[in-house]
């Protein structure tokens, strides 16, 4: 049995209703709970929620699947807010350690005081920038792509608490040009593929 634990950074605000980032979290809730052998706990970041829970939440699974949009170039204030709360109740509480330094040596070893080494996690992105931005020479993004560049910082958050990535999939396009049937039908695709890596 593997525990499943998905994490919704969208919530609305201003402009943007978080509808296609909800779509996603109830599609991947739906999709693990038609499945055999996977058990699946989920969190809505806009909803309330008891910070210690959310660790017990962390501590329980064996794949976190993050959503967010991109607002700004990072993640949602909300979605900070939260990560600031858990991944703090989680000091010395199953999250992580300490920075893995020690005072005899301090110059080494920084980012390695996880404690969920044998945890992996899977984080989907939604833009309204065309996937073009990122790719073609004097675009906006100097040819780096989202991981290498706006989720480098994320992707650094869950190694220093031990986590592994195992895939990341982004939405491109998504205000002006979105062909939502057929971003969910990939999706769907996508997910086939990774799950049989768990």
């Amino acid at each position: 049995m593997k525990n499943i634990f998905i994490i919704n950074g969208g919530h609305p605000f201003a402009h943007s209703g978080g509808k296609f980032n909800k779509t996603l979290f109830q599609q991947t809730n739906s999709y693990f709970n038609n499945l055999k052998d996977f058990q699946v706990k989920k969190t809505q970041v806009g909803d309330t929620y008891d910070p210690m829970e959310e660790v017990e939440k962390f501590k329980w699974a064996d794949i976190i699947i993050y959503h967010t949009p991109i607002w700004w170039f990072q993640i949602p204030f909300g979605f900070k807010e939260y990560i600031d709360r858990v991944f703090t109740a989680g000091h010395q509480n199953g999250i992580y350690e300490s920075d893995g330094r020690s005072r005899k040596n301090p110059e080494i070893n920084y980012g390695t005081g996880g404690l969920m080494q044998s945890k992996k996690y899977i984080v989907t992105t939604s833009w309204n920038a065309p996937k073009t931005a990122f790719t073609l020479k004097n675009e906006f993004f100097d040819q780096k792509s989202v991981d290498q560049g706006i989720l480098f910082g994320f992707h650094k958050m869950n190694a220093f608490a031990g986590m592994e990535l195992l895939a990341s999939h982004h939405f491109y396009d998504m205000e002006k040009n979105a062909d939502v049937p057929l971003e969910l039908k990939n999706y769907n695709l996508f997910l086939n593929k990774v799950t049989p890596q768990f």
